[in-house]
């Protein structure tokens, strides 16, 4: 599941911005490719945050989710050129997906019914004292 489109990328930086970044064959056509690719790099950073607390693919992207996405792949199409104003996106939405991951922020609905994933692995108990002072 894609977390943004080039249309939420449109829509939020305006469709003159997307353009002068994804046009990379100099057509006056942004390149669905180039966006698409950006757009991919972000999920996939996202992924990375959010799958050790979520189950994978999210029914619903949440729209905190759409939008950091969006910042991510905004960066991405920047490359070396991003401005401050893009950089500092760019590091909210890794600082929140940070603090997402350490489970110190909920991001909503997952596809397990919005409840983190639950740790798995073994559980060890034991059965008591055998040797104490009591037993001497």
């Amino acid at each position: 599941m894609t977390y943004a489109t080039q249309a939420n990328l449109e829509s939020r930086y305006g469709a003159e911005e997307v353009l002068q970044l994804a046009d990379r064959d100099g057509d006056g056509v942004a390149d669905a490719g180039v966006i698409a690719q950006a757009l991919a790099d972000a999920d996939a950073e996202i992924d990375g945050y959010i799958g050790s607390r979520y189950q994978l693919p999210l029914a619903e992207v949440p729209p905190i989710i759409n939008v950091y996405a969006c910042d991510i792949a905004r960066y991405r199409l920047y490359a070396s050129a991003a401005t401050e104003e893009v950089r500092n996106r760019y590091q909210d939405a890794t600082k929140f997906l940070n603090l997402v991951a350490q489970g110190k922020v909920m991001i909503g609905p997952s596809s397990n019914g919005g409840a983190p994933i639950e740790a798995t692995g073994a559980e060890m108990q034991s059965g008591g004292r055998i040797f104490g002072r009591e037993s001497i």
